[in-house]
C-alpha cells in the first residue's frame, strides 16, 4: 500500500508539473525570453512592444513544450514583440504584482478585475477591434460588461455599456473525497479537519452555499457572511492549499478525506490511481479569467492584436489543454482541448447553469439592513482565518 501511494504521488505530481503550466510549483523553471527591446520600467510601450502580466501557463514561449509557444507564434505572425512577460502562480501574487508597475495587458480574475475597473487602472475594450469576440460565450462576455446610463456606446454595441475584458479561461470548483474513508457529504467536508480548501477569500462563497445562502453567494449581507464565516471558523486545523501539489500529497499519503478542487485535478488524481470522487452538489462556484487592457497604453495596436490572438480557437485550445481549464471560446473544443471541454461540460447548459460565477463582493448586493461587506472585509476576515 505504501509503495502504491508513493507511486501515485509521484505520477500525479509529475502530471501536474509536466502537463499544467498554471499549476506548476514555484520550483519549476519558467523559460525567460530574450526581449528584442529593453522595456522602460515605469511606462508601457508605444513602439510595437508589449508588457504582459499573466498566470503561469496562460502564455508561454515554448521552452517548456513546443506545443505551447503562444508568444513566439504571436510575434512571428503579427510583428509585435513581447518586451516583458511576468507570470505568477496565485491570485494573491497577481494582486500584488499588478500594483508594482504598469502593464499593457493583464489576465485578471473576477476579484482583481473589479478592483482594476474601480481604480481606473484599465480601460474599456472596443469589441469591434477583437476579431472573433462574438465567438466567446455570451454569459462570459456579459460578466465583463459594465452597464452604462448615458453617453455614446462602445463601438458596435449601440448602448453606453462598456466592455472591460476579453474572457479567456474559466473553471469551477467541486468537492472531491476518498470514498474508502468517508461517505461523501458536503456538511462533513466543512466540519472535518481532514479537508483542504482553496486559500482564497472567495472560498467564503462556497461556505455560503453550504449554509443555504445560495441565491448570490458572492453578494452576501452581513448576516449571510456571518453564517458562512461561522461555518469556516468551526474547524481550526483545516488545510488551505495554494498549490495543487498539496492535494496530490494529501490524498496520496492519506492525510486528506476531502478537498475543494477543479474537475481537472480530480481527473489527475484518478489517473494516478487514487479513487477520489466528486460530491453531487446542486450548485457550485466558478470563475472566469479575462484579458484586460491597461489604462495607460499610448498605442493599442499590438494590444488588440494580442487580444485577437488570445480569442482565436487555436490559442484557447492550447491554453485549455495546457492549463487544465475550459476555453471561453467554444470553437476551441477540438483536438487537444476536447477532453478538457468534456470535463467541464462546455456546450452543456445544464452543467454550466449550476455554476455561480464569481464577482467582486459586494457586487450588486442590496441587503435589507443596508450593509453588504465588500471584498476588503472578506479578505481581512480570511487573513485572520488562515494565519
Amino acid at each position: 500500500m505504501h509503495r502504491r501511494r508513493t507511486y501515485a504521488l509521484a505520477l500525479a505530481a509529475s502530471a501536474l508539473v509536466a502537463g499544467m503550466g498554471a499549476a506548476a510549483p514555484k520550483a519549476t523553471p519558467t523559460p525567460t525570453p530574450t526581449p528584442t527591446a529593453t522595456p522602460t520600467p515605469t511606462a508601457t510601450q508605444s513602439d510595437g512592444t508589449l508588457q504582459i502580466l499573466t498566470y503561469r501557463g496562460y502564455a508561454e514561449y515554448g521552452g517548456v513544450s513546443p506545443q505551447v509557444n503562444w508568444v513566439g507564434s504571436f510575434e512571428k505572425e503579427t510583428g509585435c514583440r513581447i518586451a516583458k512577460l511576468d507570470t505568477v502562480q496565485t491570485a494573491k501574487e497577481m494582486d500584488d504584482q499588478v500594483d508594482k508597475r504598469p502593464y499593457d495587458l493583464v489576465s485578471a480574475g473576477p476579484a482583481l478585475a473589479g478592483r482594476l475597473i474601480a481604480e481606473k487602472k484599465v480601460q474599456p475594450i472596443d469589441p469591434a477591434k477583437v476579431s472573433g469576440y462574438e465567438d466567446i460565450d455570451e454569459r462570459f462576455r456579459d460578466m465583463m460588461t459594465v452597464p452604462g446610463t448615458s453617453g455614446s456606446g462602445t463601438s458596435g454595441s449601440g448602448t453606453s455599456d462598456k466592455v472591460y475584458g476579453v474572457p479567456y479561461l474559466w473553471g469551477y470548483h467541486e468537492f472531491i473525497y476518498d470514498p474508502a474513508k468517508v461517505k461523501g457529504e458536503l456538511k462533513e467536508a466543512f466540519s472535518s479537519e481532514r479537508t483542504a480548501l482553496k486559500n482564497s477569500p472567495l472560498t467564503i462563497a462556497d461556505a455560503a452555499l453550504a449554509t443555504g445562502d445560495d441565491e448570490k453567494p458572492f453578494e452576501l449581507s452581513k448576516d449571510q457572511l456571518d453564517r458562512a464565516t461561522a461555518l469556516l471558523e468551526g474547524v481550526k486545523e483545516r488545510t488551505y492549499w495554494t498549490s495543487p501539489i498539496d492535494l496530490v500529497k494529501g490524498f496520496a499519503t492519506g492525510s486528506l478525506d476531502y478537498a475543494q478542487a477543479t474537475p481537472y485535478y480530480r481527473l489527475l488524481l484518478q489517473k494516478a490511481g487514487l479513487p477520489v470522487k466528486a460530491l453531487d452538489t446542486r450548485e457550485t462556484t466558478g470563475w472566469v479569467d479575462s484579458w484586460m487592457l491597461g489604462a495607460g497604453v499610448p498605442d493599442t495596436t499590438c494590444a488588440y492584436r494580442w487580444l485577437t490572438w488570445m480569442t482565436a480557437p487555436n490559442a484557447q485550445r492550447d491554453a485549455a489543454a495546457w492549463a487544465g481549464l475550459a476555453p471561453a471560446n467554444d470553437k476551441a473544443c477540438k483536438g487537444r482541448a476536447k477532453s478538457v471541454c468534456e470535463l467541464y461540460g462546455v456546450g452543456k447548459p445544464k452543467r454550466i447553469d449550476r455554476v455561480t460565477f464569481a464577482v467582486r463582493p459586494p457586487g450588486d448586493c442590496r441587503a435589507e439592513d443596508g450593509e453588504c461587506p465588500d471584498y476588503a472585509a472578506w479578505s481581512k476576515w480570511w487573513q485572520e482565518l488562515v494565519k
